[in-house]
């Protein structure tokens, strides 16, 4: 019998009592790794919901001869989110994996967003994944060994309407998913992101709109459990190669992401003033400036 991707692995999964995260640790601990399940149990606006999400995890992996321990810590705050990754050394002795798939949605069109909302989704995604991540860190560069599985969006990569404070999260957790490779590369340390196309009860919030119907109907054909394989190969010593890369799971497609580069360049030796920056630049650029779309047009054709 070949031995497991994960066995005797320490992960923690981050809002794993639903959805993704869910699907994440039970193919974690399918997989032989011992799973912090961490869940709030909140609901998708971050509301006080229930307590029992990640106790029904728990309870689903040992029912099948794994290990498993509950975390309802909020990864919101540096605090709590220390105490999610010291729930993992306690009950384990060590720590292997972050999976950072904590979410919440709040969504509103630019000019009538809240600055409280924009605040608490920035916190949670964005802060919430440095915070965990920053916890496990030490750990890992003691025993020079670790990886970072972060969940992006490509809300975030190509845009979306109503998201800014999603949108500006998942973007940043780019940035700071290649900040941590390229820092923590000398202690075998490894990071990165998943953009994940399946229904969850984020996307279930998506208005329900005859403009909108169609696209849930085909994002409902993406299931959580098509994103899985990919956080326990990424977690996995199998990946030991894959470090600072982007890839989106669109059910049986996958998509390399590629980062922001330069496309043109233009020059003058006499420098620039506003107006041939207008004359000559704008003129010579237009053809390549990004257009204003969005996810669902950039992956318009149905899942395969």
């Amino acid at each position: 019998m070949p031995v497991k991707s994960m066995q005797d692995k320490v992960v923690v999964v981050t809002g794993s009592g639903r959805g993704i995260g869910r699907e994440i640790a039970l193919l974690m601990a399918e997989h032989g790794a011992k799973v912090v399940v961490n869940d709030t149990g909140v609901s998708v606006s971050g509301d006080t919901e229930s307590a029992s999400p990640a106790d029904e995890v728990v309870a689903e992996i040992r029912a099948l001869g794994g290990e498993a321990v509950a975390s309802r810590d909020s990864v919101a705050e540096w605090s709590s989110a220390k105490k999610i990754v010291q729930a993992a050394i306690d009950t384990f002795g060590r720590i292997d994996c972050v999976v950072n798939n904590a979410g919440i949605l709040r969504d509103k069109i630019f000019h009538q967003m809240p600055p409280e909302d924009f605040d608490l989704v920035v916190r949670v995604h964005l802060n919430g994944s440095f915070y965990v991540s920053r916890a496990a860190a030490e750990h890992f560069r003691a025993q020079k060994s670790g990886a970072f599985v972060h969940m992006t969006s490509t809300s975030g990569i190509v845009g979306n309407f109503g998201q800014c404070n999603y949108s500006a999260a998942k973007m940043g957790i780019l940035g700071l998913s290649k900040s941590i490779a390229l820092d923590m590369q000398r202690f075998n340390v490894r990071s990165n992101c998943i953009s994940p196309f399946a229904f969850s009860r984020m996307v279930g919030s998506i208005p329900d709109t005859p403009d909108q119907k169609e696209r849930v109907d085909k994002i409902k054909t993406m299931t959580p459990d098509k994103i899985a394989p990919f956080a326990v190969f990424l977690g996995s010593d199998a990946a030991r190669e894959v470090n600072g890369q982007i890839l989106a799971v669109r059910r049986n497609e996958v998509f390399l992401i590629g980062h922001p580069r330069p496309i043109r360049s233009i020059h003058r030796s006499d420098g620039w003033t506003p107006e041939t920056i207008e004359n000559h630049l704008v003129p010579a650029l237009r053809n390549s400036f990004a257009p204003l779309d969005r996810s669902p047009e950039v992956f318009s054709w149905d899942p395969i």
